[in-house]
């Protein structure tokens, strides 16, 4: 039967896997991140549909890295000139067109990184977004689910995927269809990639601060505004950034 245990015990041994299977990656992910960090540069996170919650896990959260813009097809609107009813399109991801305003909007500095995060890697938005990164000559780190970009037909018409560009693939661990647990009658219930995305980040996080203690350096670490002196701590940080980080209610 169906059952939040059930979904529990699905979950466990799926994280367990990813940090055993992407230490090799996060690490090579760590490096080009805390690398551009410390030259100067802005980790630039993307995630269209549900994916967008891994890029919310990376920015302008409390104990992440100051330094981080999350790009979203909702820039369209609130930063570009995009009447407000495109967002209403249901398919909108799938047009590699609004790739080109959402790295124009990003305004990326050469020594800026890009993590761009697709459960299936395929769409139009996701792959045209990430030619533009590699075009730049930016670092491109992929969160997409390995076994279910394989097994679907990329919709770009170069015919490639994300993976295809990534310096670095983190391979987030959902099943095709994200959904773990089977239904009778086929389908699936419970999707998982928000989940190991969000440890994905998490573990990015802490290996980029690590990178910066073994440098010598104190990195740019959030505090929860929330505390006593949170937004003096924060608001000192992001002024070393400005007018390059873009933060919305």
């Amino acid at each position: 039967m169906i059952s939040a245990q059930r979904y529990a015990d699905a979950v466990r041994p799926v994280l367990d896997r990813l940090v055993a299977s992407q230490a090799a990656a996060v690490d090579r992910a760590a490096d080009l991140i805390a690398g551009g960090l410390r030259a100067g540069g802005v980790l630039q996170a993307f995630g269209a549909g549900h994916s967008e919650a891994f890029a919310a896990e990376l920015v302008a959260r409390a104990g992440g890295l100051v330094p981080t813009n999350r790009l979203s097809l909702h820039d369209l609107v609130l930063h570009g000139d995009a009447p407000r009813d495109v967002l209403a399109d249901p398919k909108l991801e799938r047009d590699p067109a609004v790739a080109h305003q959402l790295y124009a909007l990003a305004a990326p500095q050469s020594e800026d990184v890009f993590v761009v995060a697709s459960q299936s890697g395929i769409n139009g938005s996701v792959v045209e977004l990430a030619t533009l990164v590699k075009r730049g000559g930016h670092p491109l780190i992929a969160v997409t689910s390995v076994e279910h970009t394989a097994r679907v037909a990329p919709r770009h018409p170069s015919g490639q995927r994300l993976a295809d560009l990534a310096d670095v693939v983190l391979d987030n661990g959902a099943p095709y269809g994200d959904a773990l647990l089977p239904l009778e009658g086929g389908g699936a219930v419970c999707a998982v990639s928000s989940v190991t995305a969000a440890l994905l980040a998490q573990l990015l996080t802490a290996e980029v601060v690590r990178r910066f203690h073994q440098a010598g350096e104190v990195p740019p670490v959030y505090l929860s505004a929330n505390v006593p002196g949170g937004d003096e701590h924060n608001l000192a940080l992001e002024s070393r950034y400005a007018g390059r980080l873009r933060r919305t209610a």
